[in-house]
């Protein structure tokens, strides 16, 4: 007889003090909101001789199924799910089918390679006893990325979607942190998730020479302390959430983008700069670019009280074509979560 977990993990947007988590920065502070669509891991297991043991994934969105031996993993496939499988082995004597799907557009800057790997490790972690906790998940999958995959990575992702929430993240000395969920007024919570609305830009996007530019400069000190202004960014949107004062925290999101484009200015794009000018004519009081920024990606909306001068926004973003939408969000409270029956 087999058994099905399903792990859920949310994506993360409007990260004020992005850029801050990293590596060359040292010690950072970032704020960021864990919203579905959901990252979605379905994991079916039944027990069986060793001579039997199978592992198959199925990745819905390229129409893709195929075997992996997790005694000998080779990332040849898809590398960053044959990296959690080998983060975390499989116990012997199982046959396993994970089929992994999400809704979110590729390239979206919303941390979705962060939430793919939180939840392919949960349903994982199912396998064996014990659990681990939001932490020591986050951990585990940031070293899926920059150990397994030699990639470079915050660490924000990860601790969003393992956690979910409100993050504010308190990074002492790279990648050690401190999460704290901020606890809002339900009736602030509602007002702002009513009021946030995430842009798809039309393509995904792609790291380029444009971010490895502001990581020199950063590295070299050419560019001098430029992250201060977002980590300062980070602190004052948290102030403004709790205070509930959605103006403030909006005014945040303003300075916060204005201090990436002061990293380098294409880390705003035109498309984003276009859909922030149709924002402000609808009274928008908020605007963010979702992750590092560049070309592509998404960016993030907050709206002022009128939803009707809202919806006529979305419409007129959508009416500029070219693979520009809308992507419908939730707040998430939960962080990844797993069903199982």
């Amino acid at each position: 007889m087999s058994q099905i977990f399903v792990s859920l993990a949310p994506i993360r947007i409007c990260d004020l003090g992005g850029w801050s988590d990293t590596w060359f920065a040292k010690h950072g502070t970032v704020l960021n909101i864990a919203v579905s669509p959901y990252v979605e891991c379905r994991m079916e297991v039944a027990e069986v001789p060793r001579w039997r043991e199978r592992f198959y994934f199925t990745v819905d969105d390229y129409g893709d199924r195929y075997r992996i031996d997790p005694k000998n993993v080779i990332f040849d496939r898809h590398p960053l799910l044959e990296a959690c499988v080998k983060a975390m082995p499989i116990p012997e004597g199982l046959d396993v089918e994970i089929s992994l799907h999400s809704s979110i557009p590729g390239g979206s800057s919303t941390g979705t390679s962060a939430a793919v790997t939180v939840a392919l490790l949960r349903a994982l972690d199912c396998l064996t006893p014990g659990r681990l906790a939001p932490d020591e998940l986050a951990r585990k999958a940031h070293e899926v990325e920059t150990v397994h995959l030699g990639q470079q990575s915050g660490i924000q992702d990860q601790l969003c979607s393992a956690y979910g929430g409100i993050c504010f993240i308190e990074m002492d000395a790279y990648p050690h942190a401190k999460v704290t969920q901020l606890k809002i007024a339900d009736k602030v919570r509602d007002e702002l998730e009513s009021r946030l609305s995430v842009i798809f830009l039309g393509r995904g996007h792609q790291s380029s020479s444009v971010h490895e530019e502001v990581i020199r400069g950063l590295v070299n000190g050419t560019s001098g302390d430029k992250l201060e202004p977002l980590r300062r960014e980070a602190v004052t949107g948290r102030d403004a959430l709790l205070a509930g004062d959605l103006t403030a925290f909006g005014e945040a999101m303003i300075r916060n983008t204005e201090a990436q484009a002061n990293l380098h200015a294409s880390l705003v794009s035109e498309t984003a700069r276009t859909i922030f000018d149709i924002a402000k004519q609808y009274g928008a009081i908020g605007w963010k670019v979702n992750g590092a920024g560049g070309d592509g990606g998404s960016v993030t909306i907050l709206s002022g009280s009128n939803h009707f001068a809202q919806k006529a926004m979305l419409e007129e973003i959508k009416s500029l074509g070219n693979g520009i939408r809308e992507i419908g969000i939730r707040l998430n409270a939960d962080g990844v979560t797993v069903i199982s029956g």
